[in-house]
């Protein structure tokens, strides 16, 4: 895709101790694109996740945000940037609606306490509020359960939920984290098909251990491993790249095709 990134980090490195989890690791997330980002364990696929999403504090590296360069983000500022992330587990809160749980990620970007000042809300701003996680919940394929209890939930809906959770805050770039861990191959390509209809609305950037299913949602792919970017381009591309295949499994054509889908 062409035109300005929306994200685009260069030269980011990040230690602990003596450790250098990231060496000089770049990506580029353009508008309306999903980006995959796999590796084998321990790769630092969650470590980039976390410099963007102001987990962890970088020792080098820049990221610019439409084209600007920017500070490296802290956590509290995600939203005010058009950002949301999801985590790997859905942690919703037991005694409220899912439609409310989601207003509670609408409500991330007040200065405010949602269980304290929901019920000083405006008639208006409820309702506005409501809409919106309403509609977020749709974008998930999770409309008809407003109105259940966490605990009624499966955990695929939860898994949507906690998405919509995500959406409602309207972002440009959403970063997903494991979004299919756990879940089965039907629900795997209901959310497949879900996250290519949000890239309509923003660019999502995705790290996942599913290679299948990152091969049917991604419009390019980042290769992670040992810190590096070792390689990068559409998933066709990097699945035949040597490097790659050596990462994941050695030199094995065989163990290539099963687990990065060769044909």
């Amino acid at each position: 895709m062409k035109g300005t990134p929306l994200l685009s980090i260069s030269n980011l490195s990040v230690n602990f101790g003596g450790l250098k989890a990231l060496s000089d690791v770049f990506i580029e997330v353009n508008p309306q694109e999903v980006v995959g980002l796999i590796g084998p364990n321990g790769a630092g696929k969650t470590t980039l996740f976390n410099a963007i999403s102001g987990l962890v504090k970088p020792a080098s590296g820049t990221i610019s945000l439409h084209d600007k360069n920017i500070s490296w983000p802290e956590p509290h500022r995600l939203a005010s940037l058009s950002i949301a992330r999801t985590l790997q587990g859905v942690s919703l809160f037991s005694g409220l609606t899912v439609v409310e749980n989601v207003m509670m990620g609408a409500d991330q970007h007040r200065k405010s306490n949602f269980f304290r000042d929901i019920s000083g809300f405006s008639t208006r701003d409820e309702a506005q509020l409501k809409e919106r996680a309403m509609q977020a919940l749709a974008w998930a394929g999770a409309h008809s359960l407003a109105d259940k209890f966490p605990n009624q939930l499966t955990y695929p809906d939860s898994k949507r939920v906690a998405l919509a959770r995500a959406l409602v805050l309207e972002p440009t770039l959403l970063l997903l984290d494991e979004p299919a861990a756990g879940l089965g191959q039907d629900d795997i390509d209901k959310l497949a098909a879900i996250i290519r209809q949000i890239k309509r609305k923003c660019a999502v950037l995705v790290v996942e251990h599913h290679v299948e299913f990152v091969s049917q949602i991604s419009d390019k792919v980042y290769v992670l491993n040992f810190g590096k970017v070792i390689a990068h381009g559409t998933f066709d591309q990097v699945k035949k790249d040597p490097g790659v295949m050596a990462a994941y499994l050695g030199t094995s054509t065989q163990s290539q095709t099963s687990v990065l889908g060769g044909n």
